[in-house]
């Protein structure tokens, strides 16, 4: 059960397109923003919002990865993989509860919803800023790098395709945020917000119990 095992480039790569994704799923502030810049001025407005947080997000990653290498260092065998899958795990389900009984609509303010459209350029640079005022993403990046024992000493190949992909996994994240609200914009509510964060918060506690199931059976 706690023999070495590789770690291939393709189990990195999948792995980063989930850390990714999960990420920059929260709905806090920067996702309302994302949101309210979607429904008044369209999905590329949004985008472009959630492309300077995914760069905030890449960059908080790095810095992360940076400081848990110097940890991970001592990872010779499966034993300690073990028991970081299950901090992780445990830290994971701690956020998703957090997640689904927090209120985002706070938020959402509908005063905001008019006005005139800025540049792309703003939208990315005040995203960019928000998003790096709030460095407890590296907590959440900590659980997840944890509970996918995503980060791996003297491999730099597969940890460059793995930090490639969680820029894509962010990147989804925001395409279908943006896209799927600017499709029911007509109809689009607070309540949709309230329901995206209950989705999100369940999801994660769901797989964090997955984690503790899996990595016990010893099959991750």
């Amino acid at each position: 059960m706690f023999g070495i095992e590789p770690v291939t480039t393709f189990e990195l790569a999948y792995k980063g397109l989930i850390i990714g994704f999960i990420a920059s799923a929260p709905t806090g502030p920067i996702g309302i923003l994302g949101i309210q810049r979607t429904l008044r001025n369209g999905p590329r407005y949004g985008l472009v919002t959630g492309l300077g947080a995914v760069f905030s997000d890449v960059l908080y990653g790095l810095v992360t990865a940076l400081g848990m290498s110097f940890i991970m260092d001592f990872m010779t065998d499966q034993r300690n993989i073990f028991w970081m899958e299950i901090i992780g795990s445990a830290m994971l389900f701690v956020f998703g509860l957090y997640m689904f009984r927090s209120d985002p609509t706070k938020y959402f303010h509908p005063d905001r919803m008019n006005g005139n459209k800025s540049s792309y350029l703003h939208h990315f640079i005040t995203s960019l800023l928000l998003t790096l005022s709030n460095p407890l993403i590296i907590i959440l990046f900590i659980a997840l790098f944890a509970r996918f024992a995503f980060i791996v000493p003297c491999q730099p190949v597969p940890q460059v395709v793995g930090f490639l992909t969680m820029t894509c996994g962010a990147a989804l994240w925001w395409v279908v945020l943006t896209y799927g609200v600017n499709r029911i914009r007509k109809t689009f509510n607070v309540k949709y917000v309230r329901i995206l964060n209950l989705s999100v918060g369940g999801v994660v506690i769901i797989a964090s119990l997955l984690g503790f199931v899996f990595t016990l059976m010893g099959k991750l």
